[in-house]
């Protein structure tokens, strides 16, 4: 059965897998959707009483407990761990993450915090396409894209929209738009979106228009997306202040998400829209919620950031799309009214429609993923009559964003690792190359207390143009002679027997060690103009690595890259 599975053109593999993966992505979602439902239900009797402000730290306290101690899921911090599995470790991932991150979103968001659904179901539905694709021995590339097509599928589903789950795979976890992605993908985020459908209808979560939209409305679209760009730049730094600063001052994960499960709570007496997830809090902007004024629009906007920044800073799991989405929503409220406060006169195209770009702006900001941003809200507001002034608000936002923050919220991590390597960048395609294997193990070492004249009569009985000088009591390396370097030596016999190997030791040749990475070892050769560095480790001389092997396996590696 394997074998002739196998023997299937490629391409075909892809689709009949990436079908199995689609559907348990969309299962994942709407698992994870219904378990919302039941949360909220349980808990909103509750809601009311004095010490309901609790509940997001309870929440959060057995979430973490969950990830850390039960499940045992601790190996990253949401669609980051999906980036890095695709660029560093061939798309595995554990099979685990396929649910643990399911229930401790659960746990986290129905109780009150500030988060959303998103980036666990991300992980389980890049999850369940890393493991099916090891089930039936893919290669690496293959399980990547298969990564790629358990991510669309999750995020098609879990907003009933097909072609941003695409959009957001390509952008956001692959950074690649290849015809063999792009057809994978698609066909998981179809069959993601239809489990969506079967079970919980085809509808559009929050319906928006008609509207009329005047010039003037367009123009005013330029000023929205300067707001919703400092909007996305205060949430990514102060969600990096606060991890920062949680993880310096609580060391326990369980204390810290309990501490910032409070804090939310305490904010959520005073101001209860930023809670959970706040889809419902959406709809009453788009449906025309009046909310109180100018302060109240602006105050929400603020109190979700901090709300937001303290859930999953402090460790809370749950994703930042939704807490995009109300951000946005309502600071397209914010700049609404401010709109009408100063031009009483103008007919505007309406609170609904500032609402959506809103939306757009901040999200696209966020994930420095404008089609991602464009294609969702067009997609769950049914909104296509607001695409121009989406599309604008989007792009013009984004790239004010990058001006200040260059990456997006989900690469700043990997970014700081160092673990941030794109598709068809050469750090990628050298990290896809083997050290060891490029490893020349044919030398002949030397003596240090050798004597010129010995060395020679080496010299001239091999080809080697480079020798480890290796001390013969400790086995350990010394140094390299080259003899490019030694050749006024060579002639003068007077030198035969008074200079000793180790006085031709060129002490500033660096040398390389297995745990550098092949760009590093790239950066060596260039700074000296080498064409030959010694690999050691331990002390221990392992063999040469030459500049000219690499750039000839880099080579085939871009080809085959070039053909995919």
């Amino acid at each position: 059965m394997r074998f002739s599975f196998h023997r299937i053109d490629e391409r075909i593999q892809l689709i009949l897998i990436a079908t199995v993966v689609g559907i348990g992505g969309g299962f994942a979602s709407v698992g994870l959707n219904r378990s919302l439902e039941l949360g909220r239900e349980f808990l909103i009797k509750y809601r009311g009483d004095w010490y309901s402000f609790i509940f997001p730290a309870i929440g959060a306290v057995f979430s973490v407990f969950f990830l850390v101690y039960i499940a045992r899921d601790v190996g990253g911090h949401g669609v980051p761990e999906v980036i890095y599995s695709v660029t560093r470790r061939g798309g595995l991932l554990r099979l685990r993450s396929s649910f643990s991150r399911l229930i401790s979103c659960a746990l986290t968001i129905a109780s009150g915090g500030s988060a959303g659904p998103e980036s666990p179901v991300v992980i389980s539905g890049a999850s369940i396409g890393s493991n099916i694709a090891c089930l039936f021995r893919m290669r690496d590339r293959q399980r990547i894209t298969l990564v790629g097509a358990g991510a669309a599928a999750a995020i098609a589903s879990i907003f009933n929209a097909p072609v941003a789950g695409i959009a957001f795979s390509l952008e956001a976890i692959l950074g690649e738009w290849t015809a063999t992605n792009l057809v994978t993908i698609a066909v998981a985020s179809a069959f993601g979106t239809e489990v969506c459908r079967v079970f919980q209808g085809n509808q559009i979560p929050f319906k928006g228009g008609p509207f009329v939209i005047s010039n003037v409305d367009f123009v005013a679209c330029i000023g929205l997306s300067i707001f919703t760009c400092i909007s996305a730049l205060i949430l990514m730094k102060l969600l990096r202040v606060v991890r920062h600063i949680s993880s310096k001052l609580i060391s326990s994960a369980i204390l810290r998400a309990g501490c910032g499960g409070l804090l939310v709570g305490l904010i959520g007496i005073f101001l209860p829209d930023v809670l959970g997830e706040g889809y419902e809090s959406i709809r009453a902007v788009i449906y025309g919620h009046p909310f109180d004024g100018i302060m109240m629009a602006g105050l929400l906007t603020l109190g979700k950031i901090v709300a937001t920044c303290l859930t999953i800073g402090t460790g809370g799991m749950g994703g930042l799309f939704a807490p995009c989405l109300v951000i946005g929503s309502f600071l397209g409220l914010f700049y609404y009214k401010i709109l009408l406060l100063i031009f009483p006169s103008v007919n505007w195209a309406g609170q609904a429609y500032f609402c959506l770009l809103g939306m757009a702006g901040v999200l696209s900001s966020v994930l420095q993923a404008p089609m991602t941003g464009i294609f969702l809200i067009t997609e769950i507001t049914g909104g296509y009559q607001v695409l121009v002034s989406v599309l604008l608000v989007s792009v013009v936002s984004v790239s004010l964003s990058r001006l200040v923050e260059p990456f997006s919220v989900y690469h700043q991590e990997l970014v700081a690792r160092g673990d941030l390597l794109r598709p068809r960048t050469d750090r990628r395609i050298l990290s896809e190359l083997n050290l060891v294997e490029l490893i020349d193990q044919n030398y002949y070492p030397i003596r240090p207390d050798m004597r010129l004249k010995e060395f020679i009569e080496i010299v001239k009985r091999t080809d080697y143009d480079f020798f480890p000088v290796i001390d013969p009591k400790t086995n350990s390396y010394i140094g390299v002679i080259s003899v490019d370097d030694i050749r006024a030596y060579l002639f003068d016999p007077h030198l035969y027997d008074t200079i000793l190997v180790e006085e031709l030791i060129d002490p500033s040749i660096p040398i390389v060690s297995l745990e550098q990475e092949l760009s590093e070892v790239i950066d060596m050769f260039d700074y000296r103009h080498d064409a030959t560095l010694p690999v050691v480790q331990d002390r221990r001389f392992i063999g040469f690595i030459y500049k000219s092997k690499i750039l000839d396996h880099y080579r085939k590696e871009l080809i085959v890259e070039e053909e995919i």
